[in-house]
């Protein structure tokens, strides 16, 4: 599965490793991502994200159920 939010859609971006003597190599910035169940209590059943932890904080402010309708009428299958 790929590493990307299925909140925020965040993926990882590519920047450079600088090294002491400051050449420059390409190297890849993941993002934080946890597995994290929530408990749906509307429909009575566990539900499982991928998420960043920025997501888990927007989860905590705006509600598990209003999150879920979102990506709901964005197409993905929850």
């Amino acid at each position: 599965m790929a590493r990307v939010c299925q909140v925020t859609g965040r993926k990882p971006v590519t920047g450079h490793k600088v090294s002491f003597s400051n050449k420059k190599a390409l190297r890849r910035f993941l993002p934080n991502l946890q597995t994290k169940r929530f408990f749906l209590a509307e429909e009575d059943k566990w539900i499982t994200l991928k998420l960043s932890t920025d997501a888990v904080r927007t989860i905590n402010k705006n509600g598990l159920l209003a999150t879920v309708k979102e990506l709901r009428a964005k197409g993905m299958a929850i």
